[in-house]
């Protein structure tokens, strides 16, 4: 009786096995992404071009409309057993998988590739992902906060254009003499900007008042942002430097130079930028592929104003490969051509990436004059100036919980000092919960 039993147990065994995904010819490496109707398109390109080059090892791109679904299915899927083959994520939300030990290093793959060397990328863009000593994932751009300026609307109202080196004080007159009526005229004024009840029809700038557009203006300061970029115990937003960082930034909405929380409610920056109702905004290289589809916009980019020294932020997104993928060298293999020459040069010429690999990010695939924007170089100029948040794997929480307290000093007018001890009170524990490197 024994034999019919292990020929019941084999064959249900077969039956499995043949349900899973146990090589190449098992099913196509699963790539999640997300991002808007631009982003979305340029990594379908990457995708047909490698399908192109390797038609028997397919890859299926699992779209998400935004971030919070993308690191929500990631969530589920990893809980459940079944992430995707590779993602893609920011090095500011890599740290909870990490921790977790969910992620496949890439540090031996690379040292085995053929395709390139740890030396061909910045290295700003690879240590953002070693987690204890060991790369994580690799990174596909080295992108930075930069400030997009309408040239139709500073030429209309005959401001000079954003120069090299210029200060937060220039940035405010600049804001200032761009903020205009419906009858073009001056309308930024100081004090409560909504005491007239009228809002301008042109305002000056856009911003997010979030801890990663005010991070870069606390180090050009001369402050720091945690105690310890390493291990962090809290934020340090109480010294000097940082308070007069925070005040500034604060300051443009008592300026009238910013829209209101209603008008932020109604339009997004970008879209009232791409609309041509504001004259900048303080955006990363994300915002490059919706402004190019827009017919008729004359825009280009120009460096972060300086407080005190110059100073930018990191926004670096990485392929990330799951460890219990079955098909993890299948996914290794679409890496090496997503991020080398080819399939870099597929995503520069989209606008969506300033690559990490430096010879695609020095080639005319980024720097091409005939696309905006004009003064791409700007991304370039700021990469030995930028610096990142700290890795730690709440940081995730740490960002959301400060997300209302900022909001409140800007839009509302709290004191700076009690945003300050809202934001040490509430995040101090979720510091002292995360992991770090």
């Amino acid at each position: 009786m024994a034999r019919p039993l292990t020929l019941l147990l084999l064959a249900l065994a077969l039956a499995l096995a043949a349900g899973c995904r146990g090589d190449d010819e098992q099913g196509p490496v699963r790539f999640l992404v997300f991002g808007g109707p631009e982003e979305l398109h340029a990594y379908r390109d990457v995708v047909a071009a490698y399908r192109e080059r390797e038609p028997d090892r397919p890859v299926e791109l699992v779209e998400t409309s935004d971030r919070s679904d993308l690191l929500a299915r990631l969530a589920t899927s990893f809980a459940a057993g079944t992430p995707p083959d590779m993602f893609l994520v920011n090095y500011r939300y890599y740290g909870q998988f990490a921790a977790k030990g969910v992620l496949e290093p890439v540090g031996q793959h690379l040292a085995d590739s053929d395709a390139f060397t740890e030396g061909d990328f910045y290295p700003q863009a690879l240590d953002a992902f070693r987690w204890r000593g060991r790369l994580m994932c690799l990174p596909q751009n080295v992108s930075s906060l930069a400030v997009y300026w309408n040239r139709a609307l500073f030429r209309r109202y005959g401001v000079p254009a954003p120069r090299p080196g210029w200060s937060w004080g220039d940035l405010l007159v600049t804001a200032t003499r761009l903020t205009r009526d419906a009858a073009g005229n001056l309308a930024a004024s100081s004090g409560d900007p909504d005491a007239t009840g009228v809002r301008p029809a042109v305002h000056g700038l856009g911003v997010e008042p979030t801890i990663i557009r005010i991070a870069p203006f606390v180090w050009s300061s001369g402050g720091e942002l945690v105690d310890d970029d390493t291990a962090p115990t809290r934020f340090t937003l109480d010294t000097p430097e940082a308070t007069a960082a925070l005040r500034a930034f604060f300051g443009l909405r008592l300026a009238g130079v910013v829209p209101s929380d209603e008008e932020v409610e109604a339009e997004d920056d970008e879209s009232r930028f791409a609309a041509g109702r504001l004259a900048m905004l303080l955006s990363s290289r994300r915002s490059t592929t919706t402004f190019r589809s827009i017919d008729g916009l004359d825009w280009d980019v120009a460096p972060l104003p300086v407080l005190r020294k110059r100073a930018g932020i990191l926004h670096s997104d990485a392929y990330c490969l799951a460890r219990d993928s079955n098909l993890t060298d299948a996914a290794w293999r679409f890496v090496e051509f997503a991020l080398g020459p080819e399939g870099q040069r597929i995503m520069a010429q989209t606008g969506r990436t300033v690559p990490s690999l430096v010879e695609v990010a020095r080639s005319d695939a980024f720097l091409d004059p005939a696309q905006p924007p004009q003064s791409a170089r700007v991304f370039l100029d700021a990469i030995p100036a930028i610096r990142r948040v700290p890795t730690i794997s709440t940081w995730p929480e740490i960002e959301d919980a400060s997300a209302g307290i900022l909001e409140n000093g800007f839009y509302l007018g709290t004191p700076v000092e009690e945003v300050v001890a809202e934001l040490d009170r509430v995040t101090r524990p979720l510091f002292a919960r995360g992991e770090t490197p």
